[in-house]
C-alpha cells in the first residue's frame, strides 16, 4: 500500500502506447492469442488517482482535469496510485458523439466544463491499467494487467468501465462488423504477453479511410480559411490539414458566418504541424464544427484532407 504521506510514483507525463493501422483484422499465428478490443472515437486519456487529489493527462502529456469534473469525482474511490489508459466518450442518441467529446476537452474555463458536464455527461472506456499502489504494473503482460484493470472497476460501474474484451477472432470479426453503428470506428488489437510501452506497437484496423475531425482553428481568412486546424478522434495536438478545395471552402464558409463571434485572438496564436511537420500559425475558433477528413498514409503527420463538412443529423 501507498504510504498517505506520499505520492505514487508514476506521476504525469506519461508516454503513451499507439497503433499501427493494418489493412484487415489480423489472426494469432500457431500457439499465441491475440486481443481484439472496440476502438471508440473518443479523446484519449490518463487517470491519474493521486494521495489527495485526481489528475487527467491528455495524450500529448497535456493536463486535462479541469474539463472533466465528472470523471474526476468518479475516480476519487480509486485507490491511491491507480493509473488507468481509456478514452473518454460521450453517448448521444445511442452512438457516441466525437464532436461532442471535444466540445468537453477544449472547455475553456471551469464554468463551462462544468455546464458542459451536466449537459454532456462523459463514459471513461478503460483499456489498460499501469499502475496500482506502488506497483508499476506495465511491464507485467497484458493479459495479466487486463486482469487487475477488471477486479479493479467491476465493483465500481459508470461511468469508469473496462472496453470489452475477446480472445475469440471470429466473435472479434462479428464486433467488427455490427459495432460500426453506435459509433464504434474499428478494433484494437494486442498480444496477450506484450508489456506496455510507448510506441505503436499494438495494431488496428478501421472500417473506413474517412474519419471525423474537429475544427479548432482556420489557417488564412476567418470566413475563407485557405486550411483548417483539426483534432482528430484519440489525440489533443491540433494539425493543420491539406490546402482546401472550392467546394469545402463554400461549405465552411456558411457555417464560419453563423458561429458566434469569436474571442480576440490571442497575442500570439498558436501553432500546428503541417503534413511535412513545419509549424503553421492558425486562429483558434470553439471547437462546434465536424467535418470528415482523409488521412493519405499511416503516420500522424500525413496529409489530412477535409472531404466534406460534416452536418448533424
Amino acid at each position: 500500500m501507498t504510504s498517505p504521506s506520499h505520492e505514487p510514483p508514476l506521476q504525469p507525463p506519461v508516454d503513451v502506447a499507439l497503433a499501427r493501422v493494418v489493412p484487415i483484422l489480423p489472426t494469432a499465428p500457431p500457439g499465441r492469442r491475440l486481443a481484439y478490443e472496440p476502438k471508440f472515437d473518443g479523446h484519449r486519456l490518463l487517470i491519474f488517482r493521486l494521495v489527495d487529489t485526481v489528475r487527467m493527462q491528455a495524450r500529448s502529456g497535456r493536463i486535462v482535469t479541469r474539463a472533466f469534473p465528472d470523471l474526476a469525482a468518479a475516480a476519487r474511490p480509486l485507490p491511491p496510485g491507480t493509473v488507468l489508459d481509456g478514452e473518454v466518450v460521450v453517448w448521444a442518441g445511442g452512438r457516441t458523439d466525437f464532436a461532442a467529446v471535444q466540445k468537453r476537452a477544449f472547455a475553456a474555463s471551469e464554468s463551462r466544463a462544468g455546464r458542459l458536464a451536466r449537459e454532456l455527461p462523459a463514459s471513461y472506456a478503460a483499456f489498460d491499467l499501469l499502475a496500482i499502489g506502488a506497483e508499476d504494473l506495465r511491464p507485467l503482460p497484458y493479459e495479466q494487467r487486463r486482469a487487475r484493470l477488471m477486479a479493479l472497476l467491476e465493483p465500481l460501474g459508470p461511468p469508469l468501465q473496462a472496453v470489452p474484451m475477446t480472445t475469440d477472432p471470429e466473435l472479434a470479426a462479428t464486433w467488427y462488423a455490427s459495432l460500426l453503428e453506435i459509433g464504434i470506428e474499428g478494433l484494437v488489437i494486442k498480444e496477450l504477453d506484450q508489456p506496455y510501452r510507448p510506441g505503436r506497437h499494438w495494431r488496428k484496423v478501421r472500417h473506413s479511410e474517412t474519419r471525423d475531425a474537429v475544427v479548432v482553428g482556420v489557417v488564412g481568412p476567418r470566413l475563407r480559411p485557405r486550411a483548417l486546424a483539426l483534432v482528430l478522434p484519440g489525440d489533443d495536438a491540433p494539425l493543420i490539414s491539406a490546402p482546401l478545395s472550392t467546394a469545402v471552402r463554400a461549405q465552411l464558409s456558411m457555417a464560419l458566418r453563423d458561429l458566434p463571434d469569436p474571442q480576440p485572438p490571442p497575442a500570439e496564436l498558436p501553432t500546428a504541424l503541417d503534413r511535412v511537420g513545419a509549424e503553421i500559425a492558425y486562429r483558434p475558433i470553439a471547437p462546434d464544427l465536424t467535418v470528415e477528413v482523409r488521412q493519405e498514409g499511416t503516420v500522424r503527420h500525413a496529409a489530412t484532407r477535409v472531404m466534406r463538412l460534416r452536418i448533424p443529423d
